[in-house]
């Protein structure tokens, strides 16, 4: 999943002002990310979810060493079908790992989500220092069929391997998915998550090229960032854990989204490398406890929600991620670099308000003067 954003430099585009097309790749990320939803699903019902996770490895080591032959001065179309590919496989192994791990889920929801959460971050953490490492060492050519290698070898690792029985879920209809988000507590929990995974993904993707135009930065350098931005997401998930039996979650949470806006506004006007660490720093610790947090405060309330599958709640969210780097690019075509991280600070001021929203929509849900509905809101 962080393979755009990590890739961008050792293409050239850090020296591009083709903004749009920049913005392209995400688009087809987040196409093959989508297309995997009802084909993976399914295939594991027809199938069994091994087949679906050789599947997704297979396809992010064709896609990966298909774009080790596409590198510039091909078609840009040509890396958008290799970067479709790679969504499709982060796609297909996403539903496929929560397929595997269902039973864990159900029985422990938050230490399931939080070990793959560190995981996720981890890998993306990994995806960034190694692209860094290219552009000083080898060739983009290289390290495209050295990564390929790895999901390789994972498909014949996880062939021979025995998952369970794939876990039923409900995939709603939209007329039923409407209905659900007729309550105050579903329109807000989802526009959360639609800017909260926007505001997230749209620093992961623009953050290395904005770094080179904006502040100066090398290529290596600026990617080296994008690793420590994604560093600190996953540190601060982690430690948000330890806080939680010491801190209120409101306290967090509020706290955290203040950091976020300043740490875009901080990104948004520097022009130095001081105040780019001190961005991305606030920036990746805010952004770090919301969405788990939030999740925890009101996943109670919408049984079917799981941070697995592409559907009901979860699709309105996660499409916020996918389309807003992509939107990213016109922005910052028509109006400037700078729109990249303007935006995701009003993005981080919209998540505070949404934040106070279903704090309040909490409380008067819970009121003793709405009998009918208490139940559903403690």
């Amino acid at each position: 999943m962080a393979f755009p954003g990590a890739i961008l430099p050792s293409w050239g585009y850090h020296l591009s002002y083709d903004f749009v097309e920049i913005g392209r790749y995400f688009l087809f990320m987040a196409l093959g990310v989508v297309a995997s939803a009802g084909a993976s699903d399914a295939l594991a019902r027809a199938q069994g979810t091994r087949v679906v996770v050789v599947l997704g490895c297979a396809v992010a080591a064709a896609s990966l060493g298909g774009l080790a032959f596409s590198g510039p001065p091909a078609p840009w179309w040509w890396r958008a079908l290799g970067v479709s590919g790679v969504g499709f496989s982060a796609g297909t192994l996403n539903s496929s790992a929560f397929q595997a791990l269902s039973q864990l889920y159900e029985r422990d929801r938050a230490a399931t989500v939080n070990m793959a959460g560190t995981l996720f971050g981890i890998g993306c953490f990994l995806m960034a220092m190694i692209a860094s490492g290219s552009i000083l060492f080898y060739t983009s050519h290289s390290t495209l069929l050295l990564l390929a290698v790895v999901p390789l070898f994972a498909a014949g690792l996880y062939y021979q391997r025995r998952f369970p029985e794939p876990v039923a879920h409900v995939h709603k209809p939209l007329r039923e998915v409407l209905t659900d988000v007729r309550s105050p507590g579903a329109v807000l929990f989802t526009m959360l998550l639609f800017f909260q995974f926007g505001n997230e993904w749209s620093v992961a993707g623009w953050l290395a090229v904005y770094l080179v135009h904006r502040v100066g930065v090398s290529p290596d350098s600026a990617l080296e960032m994008l690793g420590i931005y994604w560093l600190s997401l996953t540190l601060g998930r982690i430690g948000a854990q330890a806080l939680l039996p010491r801190m209120g979650h409101g306290i967090i949470l509020f706290g955290c989204a203040i950091a976020a806006i300043f740490g875009s506004l901080i990104l948004a006007f520097t022009n130095n490398a001081f105040g780019s660490w001190s961005g991305l720093l606030l920036l990746g610790l805010g952004f770090a406890p919301i969405y788990p947090l939030v999740v925890e405060k009101i996943g109670h309330r919408f049984p079917n929600y799981h941070p697995g599958f592409y559907n009901g709640l979860l699709s309105f969210g996660i499409t916020g991620g996918l389309v807003a780097p992509w939107l990213l690019g016109y922005a910052a075509s028509l109006w400037g670099i700078q729109m990249v991280m303007l935006l995701p600070f009003a993005g981080a001021f919209i998540v505070l308000v949404l934040i106070l929203l279903l704090w309040l929509e909490a409380r008067l849900t819970a009121s003793p003067s709405s009998p009918g509905r208490s139940s559903n809101g403690n």
